[in-house]
């Protein structure tokens, strides 16, 4: 598969960043992110899941090892695994990363606000009928499409573990037709009309990708055969642009921001996005096709 175009070095060049945006609807970056902030949210998070059983007992947590039976989001046993994780302070604090955020302004100007409905994701090795369909963001998220997703994942991303592979240039097309697939969502866009080059690379620790709401991406499958891939989705759009109510709530919507910070030592982040007088707009049903259009 062909490489993502490296935008490291146009860093700091607010102008050639919405040009070359414009241009693939993604940037991939390396080594821009705080490692050490990355890893402090791995350990957190690979410390609930080693002590739920889905990382293997008597293995380093950081490695990731399992030889649980899959787990997706949807299942019963999933949901009280995943609120655990999204109690976690290191978890919420990454996406506050200074190098992303100044990335983010560069694209959306000064009035950025990040959606706080922040997503984490472990791929099970041994699940690959449930890898990521390709897809657009917006049919999830809604509200303005002008939304850039960060991608990274949580320490070392060789293309053994996957990743996440973009259809360049996919983000001029609009919204795509989209039907039911397994995977998360649970939506495939119908993008074969469209063409394009499919795009994607190995990722380091402190890489990470961005790209715009309309742009077509999948998630690769998890060969590793042991490990879980860890990543987390973060989101930003501007203030003053109309926002979806489900993204002011914490992700999947069963706890409240009361309960995630119940623990937390530092209140910085908290409510964040209360300092803006936001728009929020209710979700509009998606339709869904029944075959490829």
């Amino acid at each position: 598969m062909t490489p993502f175009v490296d935008s490291s070095k146009l860093r700091g060049d607010a102008e050639a960043i919405r040009r070359r945006a414009d241009r693939d609807g993604y940037l991939y970056l390396r080594g821009i992110v705080d490692e050490e902030a990355v890893l402090e949210a791995r350990r957190d998070i690979a410390g609930v899941l080693q002590e739920v059983g889905w990382i293997d007992a008597g293995t380093d947590p950081d490695e990731a090892i399992t030889s649980h039976p899959p787990h997706v989001s949807g299942e019963p046993e999933f949901s009280p695994v995943y609120d655990r994780v999204q109690l976690l302070e290191s978890f919420h604090t990454l996406a506050h990363d200074e190098a992303i955020l100044e990335v983010i302004e560069h694209l959306l100007g000064d009035d950025v606000l990040l959606q706080p409905s922040n997503i984490a994701r472990f791929i099970f090795p041994t699940n690959l009928e449930q890898t990521t369909p390709a897809h657009q963001d917006f049919v999830h998220i809604q509200g303005t499409p002008d939304v850039w997703s960060a991608w990274l994942p949580l320490g070392d991303c060789p293309h053994l573990m996957g990743g996440l592979s973009v259809l360049s240039g996919s983000h001029k097309f609009g919204v795509l037709p989209v039907s039911r697939s397994l995977g998360a969502g649970g939506l495939r866009a119908h993008f074969e009309k469209i063409g394009g080059e499919w795009v994607s690379s190995p990722f380091e620790n402190g890489d990470i990708l961005f790209f715009h709401s309309h742009t077509v991406h999948r998630g690769l499958p998890n060969l590793s055969g042991n490990r879980l891939r860890l990543s987390v989705d973060f989101r930003y759009q501007r203030a003053s642009d109309p926002v979806m109510d489900k993204v002011l709530t914490p992700h999947q919507g069963r706890l409240s921001w009361e309960e995630v910070y119940r623990g937390w030592k530092s209140d910085r982040y908290q409510y964040h996005w209360k300092r803006f007088e936001l728009t929020p707009v209710e979700k509009v049903p998606v339709e869904v096709v029944n075959e490829t259009p």
